[in-house]
């Protein structure tokens, strides 16, 4: 079973930079790639973006250039550094490992990043 723990969400101005982390345990073998998604109130959860075991990754189009996923594997830990933060992207973000073969996605609790002035 794969546990998942993000920190480091919080209330930041426009223009400023947050560092999301996740500390993942458990079933580490079993995981192909993670991510980062974010929910605002009253919508759906969308894709950030995510990295794959060959250290690949995807981006959403609306924080390309801006937000940088990166793993540390002797750490057990996926990192999210947001940078020019902008209001539109306050949410709840949440870390996702992906086991394949499996057919399972795990879910972190969630960390809360508000963008305001």
């Amino acid at each position: 079973q794969v546990q998942l723990v993000e920190s480091g969400g919080g209330l930041v101005q426009p223009g400023g930079s947050l560092r999301l982390s996740c500390a993942v345990s458990g079933g580490i073998f079993s995981i192909n790639s993670m991510g980062w998604y974010r929910q605002a109130p009253g919508s759906a959860r969308d894709l950030v973006a995510t990295i794959t075991s060959g250290n690949s990754t995807l981006y959403a189009d609306s924080v390309k250039g801006r937000f940088t996923i990166s793993r540390d594997n002797a750490k057990n830990t996926l990192y999210l550094q947001m940078n020019s933060l902008k209001p539109e992207d306050t949410a709840v973000y949440y870390c996702n490992a992906a086991a394949s073969i499996l057919g399972i996605d795990y879910w972190g609790q969630g960390t809360q990043v508000t963008v305001s002035s």
